[in-house]
């Protein structure tokens, strides 16, 4: 893990979709789409983006253990992409697919809205 910014996220766009300020951008190794992990002040992780981009089957996959089909409420936004979100006491995910890629983002909020409309800056700022 190594501090940054994220390359596909503007941290002041996350901070105001998820409603909380961002002190810290730590990324993970991967490449060439790292995850991104958004603390908040105090430390505490707020909000996480993971990107995968492959196989198709291995993609829909990532996405169905993220936010499983038989619990989670199916969407298709933004258009063209698959999956689902759900809502927990710790947070609310938002998992989507297209093709061979897969867009997962956590949050500590519960409104799964918020990490939709980050989802969506993702997918945006990746160019797929």
């Amino acid at each position: 893990m190594a501090d940054g910014p994220c390359p596909y996220l503007d941290t002041d766009e996350v901070s105001q979709s998820n409603g909380q300020q961002v002190a810290q951008v730590r990324l993970s190794a991967d490449e060439p789409h790292p995850s991104c992990f958004f603390y908040r002040p105090d430390g505490e992780m707020q909000l996480t983006v993971r990107v995968y981009v492959g196989d198709p089957k291995v993609a829909m996959a990532i996405v169905d253990e993220a936010a499983p089909v038989d619990t989670s409420n199916p969407t298709s936004q933004p258009a063209g992409w698959e999956g689902g979100y759900e809502s927990t006491d710790e947070g609310a995910v938002y998992a989507v697919a297209k093709d061979g890629s897969a867009v997962i983002v956590t949050t500590n909020q519960q409104q799964s809205v918020k990490a939709r409309s980050v989802a969506t800056q993702a997918i945006s700022g990746l160019g797929i």
